[in-house]
């Protein structure tokens, strides 16, 4: 099997990645079910695969965001692995796809702070690549589909078929994805068998870890 891990946030996340070749694991939303599953995620490579919020104004809802790095809101930095090769191939399947920064925010993200964090030149921003990174010599990746933009914020009527239009790019992303997670070495077996519903993690139940 491939020495990696997606790690999709949400369970429609998940939903979408799922049938990947890759181990998917359901890691939970926010800071703290990120920090909680990082750590049981040991050294495996991580690729974060899910929805987020367009701040670059070219953004559009339904593309695709390729992390170049990913920024966190104490200023740290965290470089991604593979990203360009990723965005190459995402664009080959038909994708529209932009790869630069990525921000990590401790909260959905709305009106002028959108604005403002936009500013920092960042395409887009979620709500956990920057807590999922594993250890610093460990491979990272982060594809987020945009879910909303300035232009089509969250609160509205339409947020619906947005969403469902991002899930669908996300999961016409599935075979970059595991291009990226063959790269990868072996994963260590007990870094996915301790990820467990208990701690608000949901392991793929097709996922056989071997």
């Amino acid at each position: 099997m491939s020495g990696a891990v997606i790690a999709a946030p949400l369970r429609v996340e998940w939903v979408a990645v799922r049938r990947a070749r890759t181990p998917v694991v359901c890691t939970g939303m926010g800071p703290r079910r990120s920090r909680r599953s990082a750590r049981r995620l040991g050294d495996a490579a991580v690729l974060v695969a899910g929805v987020a919020g367009g701040l670059a104004p070219e953004l559009a809802v339904g593309d695709l965001v390729v992390a170049s790095e990913v920024r966190a809101p104490d200023g740290s930095v965290r470089g991604c692995v593979g990203g360009a090769d990723l965005a190459a191939r995402l664009r080959d399947a038909g994708l529209c796809v932009h790869y630069g920064p990525i921000l990590s925010w401790p909260h959905v993200v709305e009106g002028a702070e959108r604005h403002r964090l936009a500013a920092t030149g960042a395409l887009a921003v979620d709500m956990e690549s920057a807590w999922l990174a594993p250890p610093d010599e460990v491979p990272f990746a982060v594809v987020r589909a945009v879910s909303d933009t300035a232009a089509s914020p969250l609160r509205r009527p339409g947020i619906v078929v947005a969403g469902l239009t991002a899930l669908r790019a996300l999961r016409r992303a599935v075979p970059a994805l595991d291009a990226w997670a063959t790269t990868m070495p072996d994963v260590r077996k007990d870094a996915l068998l301790t990820v467990t519903a208990q701690e608000g993690v949901l392991p793929d139940p097709e996922t056989e870890v071997s």
